[in-house]
């Protein structure tokens, strides 16, 4: 009895651990777009889309995000002004990964 006690809360334990885990993350959304912003720049600067320095800046954006997402998640909570917030600055970024990879020009690997 002791023995299914102790398992019956160790499972316990880790469904609970598992809840925060999904509890914590932001918004599903914003970390499935997140990543698609940065295939987008990896295929961008594997095809040559990209030049070596706008990839840079690109990536630069990308980590400015993510410690923004940081920040707001820090306290717990999660507000539509903030939710708003991290929209803007990914549909900034996403405009930025299309107009550098359409930009006509042709470099040379």
């Amino acid at each position: 009895m002791k023995r299914l006690l102790t398992a019956g809360m160790a499972v316990g334990g880790v469904l609970m651990i598992a809840g925060l885990a999904v509890a914590g993350t932001l918004d599903p959304g914003v970390n499935a777009r997140q990543r698609n912003q940065e295939r987008r720049i990896e295929q961008g600067r594997q095809s040559g889309q990209l030049a070596p320095r706008e990839y840079r800046r690109l990536e630069r954006q990308q980590i400015h995000i993510r410690h923004t997402e940081r920040r707001m998640k820090a306290d717990g909570r999660f507000t539509a002004r903030e939710r708003a917030r991290l929209h803007h600055k990914q549909n900034q970024a996403s405009r930025n990964i299309y107009c550098l990879k359409h930009n006509q020009r042709r470099f040379a690997r």
